[in-house]
């Protein structure tokens, strides 16, 4: 054990070395000084949770694919909840949640106890059945009810939800490096990425999990320690409330009302159902429900796991409202600044460098979890499926490790595009929501479900959800939806497409029966 604990030290010193002359180049190029304590400090951590992935491969290097992929399905309980937190509180879950609090009113903070009912409504619908078939990936009982071509194509919409996620993430730590630490976004958002590549090709499930636990627990810590200082600067949380519901009213509540909304009231409905359902069908969620060691810790999981995320959401809530009220010598240059401002400068530095590490881990949690889920996905469910040859479980492995770099890097051009965290957040299960959900529900529960309705039932979704436009990605509305303003569609399109998709699915499959048998 102490000849694999000194292989895995290695590199530690070479990244630290790549780290810090890449922080003395920035200090010289930038316009701005790099903040050095701040940067020490981070570098360290980095090489904490280096460490531990690296150690967590080195104990595991003859696990098969199962192994790698799911942790020999004995993941404890309590490791369970830890990943499973972990892993959707990223950088867009905290970062996005002070965003929004801050810009737009508590009212529109959806996606926190959205995501959070996602994981309870998985858990007790979805990951019994799931655990019990004994499933490798999210995908297979799509692949056992519609064949390969059809989930090959049901793993696009799988596959945008999770680099969106994780560029949405890996967004939000860029925006903090930038503000707390003095490096510029692309270069935080590089570093801290290549990271979590190297460790998540070395561990596979085993390394995402361990690190969790470190992750999680330095984010809880770093979040509540900021939050008093900067009620604090405010005079305290009664003074931040009053100021705050002053500002934004109605709005200044997690209750949806016409006051409030306006004519975005069917619009809330449509983004909180999407966020519930559409937070089920991700790989990166059943990855830990096919882990557990059985059934009952599946669905446990799920449920413990929902509750920590809503606690979690807390502080960067209460940034939010300080944020909004805080009278700023330079304001926050824009909404995903909002976290990161508040730590800087309205705590001590040294709060602030944990604030910061709360982040990173938040963020590393997240992007190791999304990065295994969506390369597990494309190697088992579109990879060895259309190979010529069988494949080994040696080359399954290093198939998925090579998609693990291709992935990391794709989130990473991702992110250095992406100009709103929480609008990259809230689109990763926009289309899992409208094309992905319908096709899980119907292989899951509908046994008269085929192939012929499964591609009419994404068809229809696809036409109905493109058709109400998308701001984010620049595309326009081309159906004549109702409630249209300013050029936004407030009719909640989405749901319907999703429900149609559903609906066609159950209609066309039966029809296509009947028409076989009566043939």
């Amino acid at each position: 054990m102490r000849k694999k604990f000194a292989i895995v030290l290695k590199p530690l010193g070479a990244i630290l070395l790549l780290l810090i002359l890449t922080a003395a180049l920035l200090h010289f190029l930038a316009a701005k000084p790099v903040n050095w304590p701040a940067f020490a400090a981070m570098a360290f951590f980095y090489l904490i949770i280096f460490a531990i992935g690296a150690y967590a491969a080195g104990l595991r290097e003859k696990e098969d694919t199962s192994g790698f992929m799911l942790a020999d399905r004995k993941m404890p309980l309590w490791l369970g909840v830890f990943t499973m937190s972990a892993t959707w509180i990223g950088g867009g879950y905290i970062n996005g949640t002070a965003e929004y609090a801050a810009t737009s009113g508590l009212v529109w903070v959806q996606a926190p106890w959205g995501y959070a009912l996602s994981l309870i409504v998985g858990g007790l619908i979805f990951a019994r059945p799931m655990r019990r078939q004994g499933y490798q990936t999210m995908l297979d009982p799509l692949e056992n009810r519609f064949g390969k071509k059809m989930t090959a194509l049901l793993f696009i919409p799988a596959l945008s939800g999770e680099l969106f996620w994780t560029a949405a993430i890996l967004s939000a730590l860029g925006s903090t490096f930038a503000v707390i630490v003095g490096l510029d976004t692309s270069s935080a958002i590089i570093l801290s990425a290549i990271i979590t590549i190297i460790y998540t090709i070395l561990g596979g499930l085993w390394a995402v999990a361990l690190t969790d636990v470190v992750q999680l627990i330095l984010l809880f810590v770093g979040l509540f320690l900021v939050v008093p200082f900067a009620l604090e600067s405010q005079g305290g949380l009664s003074n931040a409330w009053m100021a705050y519901k002053a500002h934004y009213g109605a709005a200044a509540s997690l209750l949806p009302s016409r006051e409030a909304l306006g004519s975005y009231y069917w619009n809330w409905w449509d983004s909180a159902l999407l966020l519930i359902f559409g937070g089920i069908p991700w790989q990166v969620y059943f990855q830990r429900v096919l882990a557990s060691k059985n059934e009952k810790t599946a669905v446990y999981l799920s449920i413990f796991a929902g509750l920590v995320c809503l606690v979690a959401a807390i502080p960067p809530l209460l940034c939010g409202i300080v944020a909004t009220t805080a009278e700023w010598s330079i304001p926050p240059p824009d909404g995903s600044s909002t976290l990161p401002w508040v730590i800087r400068y309205l705590t001590p530095e040294w709060v602030g460098i944990i604030g910061l590490g709360a982040i990173a881990g938040a963020v590393m949690s997240s992007a190791d979890s999304s990065i295994l889920s969506a390369s597990s996905m494309a190697a088992w469910n579109v990879w060895r499926p259309f190979s010529r040859k069988k494949l080994s479980d040696q080359q399954l492995q290093q198939l998925i490790r090579r998609l693990i770099g291709i992935v990391g890097v794709a989130a990473i051009l991702i992110a250095l595009q992406a100009k709103s965290v929480y609008s990259l957040w809230f689109l990763c299960s926009d289309f899992v929501y409208c094309l992905l959900f319908p096709a899980l529900v119907s292989a899951l529960f509908d046994p008269k479900a085929n192939t012929y309705g499964a591609i009419s039932g994404f068809l229809v979704a696809l036409v109905l959800r493109f058709g109400g436009g998308d701001a984010t990605l620049g595309i326009p509305t081309f159906l004549p939806y109702p409630m249209m303003e300013d050029g936004i569609c407030l009719f909640p399109f989405r749901t319907l497409a999703m429900v149609s998709g559903l609906v066609t699915i159950f209609v066309v499959s039966r029809w296509i029966n009947r028409r076989e048998v009566s043939a």
